[in-house]
């Protein structure tokens, strides 16, 4: 992405991706934290603000309860229900709860027997099946508490109450008899104290019988009622205290609970997670600004410093493209910072260095071009030059351009092992690097008539070898064995070390020769024009002048089945065979 780009372009998008990385890690990290933090206190204070209901609510119905206990032992203590005495110590009683609403005391068969405030009860009425009445026999010794329901008790008097009712033994015109104490306690209080509850704008509490799974209180009832809203009172009452998460409506709810103890009920705190959790959203725009402005920052200072830093650079760039146009006299002025500094005095020291080499160049130029030109004559042969190139051209015609990027890459390597250093002496890999590179050009010539293998010791790669002598074998394997024939060739070339020896093999399953051919081939009278123009001949020579007559190259032919050349020659290290060459 940054090739060829300028060092100011690379700086500026280096700091300024690397500082957005930054800022966005460490701005995730905390508004990770931040959330969890955000979402902790939440839950701790919805939870809160339900525990204090759920205390305000057990203080009540405990206070309610002591009342209720007070004129239950008033009653059951005295002598006589019907006393005056004990009628004014109620009323007494009843007027320190200002949400007391009546206290009535009826007989085992439903008939009342004292009631405060006397108001005139309905007719036909039958306590005996109410639900307090029958709970309160049922359960002789146990305090019960109803659901808020309305009082149905007197005349002309529909208020909302919560009855506690118990079963007592009274003294009652002389007799000892079983009865009901009743106490009817406005449900108001309750309300009042639910109701001034603030969990959001849209939150709210409400109150669950734990036992049965009855709403006792909810700010909504009516719409409960009419259906036209629904609570997960299932989750309410799987857990006796905590917060939890609710998704099954649309907008995720927090659940806080807490338990009444002394009444079996459910203190349900209900908050919605996008309102008490407000300040997320407020965060994610502080944070989306913050980052912004930062971005911006980073963006301003990336393009001074990088401009800054770039500069010298840009004007050694400019002495270096003089230099390229041929003005030696160009020298770089070192400025910025020490690096480009020292790139300045290096670059000065390299065009002195450049002009003194080429003075020093012009003097052996003229010497050396003979010796050069002598050397690319007998390596290169037009013909075969021509030829590949020709191919190129069809290919590129063709729109084969992975084909003329081989080509052309095999070419360039073939030359520049040819022609690398002006040396004579190679290592054995080079060597057949160059092969391989010869193979593949000649196999794309030939539209793939042939294929190929090349194997070698992993020992002989770095030994030494004259150059340029597999090759010319390959071609005469193709000119005279692959080509002629109808059938799809192999060649095969092969490297090991035979004692002290290296032995490379060159061999082909082609048409073979004849005696007369292959005599004719060792002594240079059958050349090819489509090679390198290094001939068999010449490889056999160069062999036995640098290794002694005894080595050289050996020929197995027959008719139809191919032709084995064998190479041999003594195994030496780079540096030996070099400091001979250079002997000789």
């Amino acid at each position: 992405m940054m090739r060829g780009k300028s060092i100011q372009y690379i700086l500026s998008v280096s700091i300024i991706l690397f500082s957005v990385f930054i800022i966005i890690v460490v701005s995730t990290v905390l508004y990770g934290r931040f959330a969890t933090t955000a979402e902790e206190n939440a839950f701790r204070n919805s939870q809160q603000i339900v525990d204090q209901v759920s205390y305000s609510l057990e203080n009540n119905v405990q206070a309610t309860a002591d009342l209720f206990n007070m004129m239950y032992h008033t009653i059951s203590l005295s002598g006589d229900v019907d006393s005056e005495t004990i009628r004014r110590q109620l009323e007494t009683m009843m007027s320190t709860r200002a949400d007391t609403v009546s206290l009535a005391l009826f007989d085992e068969k439903g008939q009342l027997v004292m009631d405060l405030p006397n108001v005139a009860m309905k007719q036909a009425l039958d306590v005996r099946s109410e639900g307090w009445f029958q709970s309160a026999l049922d359960t002789p010794g146990h305090l019960s508490i109803s659901l808020p329901h309305v009082q149905n008790l007197y005349k002309e008097q529909f208020r909302w109450v919560v009855s506690l009712s118990k079963s007592i033994t009274i003294n009652h015109n002389g007799k000892s008899i079983q009865g009901v104490l009743l106490l009817d306690v406005n449900f108001n209080t309750i309300d009042e104290l639910s109701d001034r509850v603030s969990l959001g704008e849209k939150g709210y509490v409400y109150i669950l019988d734990e036992s049965a799974g009855n709403i006792v209180y909810h700010p909504q009832l009516q719409l409960i009622y009419a259906g036209l809203k629904d609570e997960n009172v299932e989750l309410a009452l799987k857990h006796t205290y905590g917060s939890f998460i609710d998704r099954t409506a649309d907008d995720t709810k927090i659940i806080s609970v807490q338990t009444i103890g002394n009444v079996g009920w459910k203190v349900v705190g209900v908050s919605y997670k996008n309102e008490a959790m407000t300040s997320i959203s407020e965060l994610n725009r502080s944070m989306f600004q913050l980052l912004l402005a930062l971005i911006l920052i980073v963006v301003l200072l990336s393009s001074i410093v990088s401009r800054r830093i770039s500069r010298p650079i840009k004007q050694l760039e400019l002495s270096m493209k003089n230099v390229e146009h041929g003005n030696f006299e160009q020298t770089a002025i070192g400025e910025g910072p020490l690096e480009v500094w020292q790139l300045a005095d290096r670059f000065n020291i390299m065009i002195g260095t450049i002009k003194k080499l080429m003075r020093q160049i012009v003097t052996e130029q003229e010497s050396k071009r003979k010796y050069e030109l002598e050397a690319l004559q007998a390596q290169i042969n037009p013909h075969f030059l021509y030829n590949t190139l020709n191919s190129v051209v069809r290919m590129v015609g063709m729109n084969k351009n992975e084909e003329v990027t081989t080509m052309i890459t095999s070419l360039s390597r073939l030359f520049r092992i040819s022609l690398g250093k002006g040396k004579s002496v190679i290592t054995i890999a080079d060597e057949l690097e160059h092969a391989r590179n010869y193979l593949v050009i000649q196999q794309m010539r030939f539209k793939n008539k042939f294929d190929y293998s090349i194997e070698a010791d992993e020992a002989v790669l770095n030994y030494a070898t004259l150059k340029l002598i597999i090759q010319p074998l390959i071609e005469n394997a193709l000119v005279h064995g692959i080509e002629p024939s109808v059938d799809k060739g192999h060649i095969k070339v092969k490297v090991k070390l035979d004692g002290q020896d290296i032995v490379i093999e060159v061999s082909d399953d082609g048409l073979g020769m004849s005696e007369e051919r292959l005599n004719q081939v060792m002594t240079g009278q059958v050349t090819s024009s489509k090679g390198s123009g290094v001939g068999v001949t010449n490889v056999q020579e160069r062999i036995r002048l640098f290794y002694g007559q005894t080595y050289g190259l050996h020929f197995d032919s027959e008719l139809e089945e191919g032709t084995m050349v064998t190479i041999r020659f003594p195994a030496m290290e780079l540096e030996q065979a070099e400091g001979r060459d250079q002997a000789e």
